[in-house]
């Protein structure tokens, strides 16, 4: 499922809160902040990022971690913490 992915498959999700269910820690909502494309193309099909914000601080370290919606099926992606903004912690997950 995660390679057919794209992202006009999370983009009507943005603002949405997410679960993210580490397997050592608590579980934790995120915001869905961010949905961007890019024109590179990818094997099958455009790369793109989803922008998470939330969580712990310090932020956890990048690894695969579950990621759950009401809507969607739980999905294990790589997100990796990119720095707080004014409002939160930030996650970036990359899909190429």
């Amino acid at each position: 499922m995660l390679e057919r992915l794209t992202a006009a498959d999370f983009g009507r999700y943005r603002g949405d809160r997410f679960l993210i269910a580490p397997s050592t820690e608590p579980a934790f909502e995120v915001e869905l902040i961010e949905v961007s494309e890019t024109d590179s193309p990818g094997p099958v099909r455009k790369q793109f990022s989803l922008v998470f914000r939330g969580g712990p601080d310090p932020p956890l370290p990048q690894r695969i971690y579950r990621v759950e919606h009401g809507e969607l099926d739980a999905i294990e992606i790589f997100l990796v913490p990119i720095g707080p903004d004014e409002a939160g912690q930030r996650y970036q997950a990359i899909f190429t």
